[in-house]
């Protein structure tokens, strides 16, 4: 990639704006980006003077955004988005887990693979924690696809041994076989990282959990990912079959998986005890908003978890979400709270950070990218719509970046990312896809 000076309407935020952090917006910004890491960020005149030999992008007319960080998503649903009127599990009995067997098929799985990794680079994400697959052809599929791409993915084959078909069981002899194959092959080579995935304790056996233990132990770099507190009879369920637990999350506190490289999905219906220790193990939560809504689990406690400390990032969980696009989620996340008991009015600020930033740090990528500090990567997204769509009109006529910002969360869908960048690699052109 050649060293290039970039010139944007740039906004980031590089600090937490819920924790007194603020955006920033630069509306004649360069951006100097050296073998894929950003090496100076400032006015573009100045910056002109002190790289005068540099080749210049001109990205004037949209908004430069860090790449966003999707912290929840299933690849193994690409194709049964949009099955509305269930709720949590007859919508995986009846929708979800069929498709997910079909994966089976290593060859119908990399076709799933490719579909779903363009599908999240066309909507500007950079990075993303993946719920995989069950089989660990399907999973290695996955990775290839990543890699092929340079999309950033931090997945892992899902681990199941009770109560869901029975194809999709593994015992937990092989279930370590496969997990330390799959991390010996893929975890840190490029830009992909490993996470341990039990799908949910309620499908997970002690014994299951305990090889998830393991696999954490051996690989203290990997991450843990996996669902928590989504629905009240998932919950009661969970009760049953764990009744030495005082709640859901000491199912996955008996067996150390509990920790600052863990990520948990959803966590609804949390107790105040679960927030505290989620907080003290400095763990984090992807909060769906949209599949939230469509699968009807209720109101994501936003203020509890920020009173309690809990980082919270976005995720789209296709397919029980309804896009694959972060500042939809990011737009739902908004209009829920504005609804929710307790709700937290939300700014485009804060609106941004969980859309990046946020999402890095629970991924455990905050060193590497999520905002626009000097020695980061450049993963970057050009927003910028096509003549004549809606949200040409409110750029052109808005007073500010940071309403041109909340514009975006409005109205950009796929069709407005232009371009999007991981390590300084333009892995995405709308004028040529």
């Amino acid at each position: 990639m050649p060293d290039t000076l970039y010139r944007a309407s740039l906004l980031h935020t590089p600090q937490n704006p819920f924790k007194g952090g603020s955006l920033e917006a630069i509306s004649d910004a360069g951006i100097v980006v050296q073998s894929g890491k950003i090496v100076a960020v400032g006015d573009f005149s100045s910056l002109r003077t002190l790289y005068p030999n540099l080749e210049s992008t001109d990205l004037r007319g949209g908004l430069l955004l860090p790449g966003l960080v999707d912290a929840h998503v299933h690849y193994p649903q690409v194709r049964v988005i949009g099955a509305l009127g269930m709720t949590l599990l007859d919508w995986l009995e009846l929708n979800t887990l069929p498709e997910e067997a079909r994966l089976s098929d290593v060859s119908y799985a990399r076709g799933v693979a490719s579909a779903f990794v363009r599908a999240l680079l066309m909507h500007g994400t950079t990075s993303a924690m993946v719920f995989g697959a069950h089989f660990a052809g399907a999973q290695a599929a996955l990775f290839e696809e990543g890699a092929a791409r340079g999309l950033r993915v931090v997945s892992g084959q899902v681990l199941s041994d009770r109560l869901l078909r029975p194809e999709l069981h593994q015992t937990p002899t092989s279930a370590l076989e496969d997990g330390r194959a799959l991390i010996q092959r893929f975890h840190g080579v490029g830009r992909a990282q490993y996470a341990v995935m039990p799908r949910f304790s309620l499908s997970a056996s002690e014994a299951m959990l305990e090889v998830c233990q393991q696999l954490m132990t051996e690989t203290p770099t990997a991450r843990f990912h996996t669902h928590i507190n989504e629905n009240v009879d998932e919950i009661a369920t969970v009760r049953r079959l764990f009744p030495w637990a005082r709640d859901y999350l000491e199912t996955y506190e008996r067996y150390d998986l509990i920790g600052s490289r863990s990520l948990l999905a959803h966590n609804l219906h949390a107790s105040t005890s679960e927030l505290e220790r989620l907080s003290a193990a400095g763990s984090s939560v992807a909060h769906c908003p949209c599949s939230n809504a469509a699968i009807g689990s209720g109101f994501f406690g936003l203020g509890r978890h920020l009173q309690h400390n809990v980082r919270v990032a976005l995720g789209t969980d296709i397919g029980g979400g309804t896009g694959y696009g972060v500042l939809k989620e990011a737009l739902q996340a908004y209009s829920l709270q504005r609804l929710a008991p307790d709700g937290v009015t939300m700014n485009a600020a804060q609106m941004l950070y969980l859309s990046t930033l946020a999402g890095a740090e629970a991924l455990g990528l905050e060193g590497t990218c999520g905002d626009f500090t000097v020695g980061k990567s450049f993963d970057a997204v050009w927003v910028k719509p096509r003549k004549g769509d809606p949200l040409e009109q409110v750029f052109q006529h808005a007073d500010s970046l940071q309403r041109m910002l909340s514009a975006a969360f409005a109205l950009a869908g796929s069709e407005s990312i232009a371009q999007v960048w991981i390590e300084g690699d333009c892995v995405h052109s709308r004028e040529t896809t």
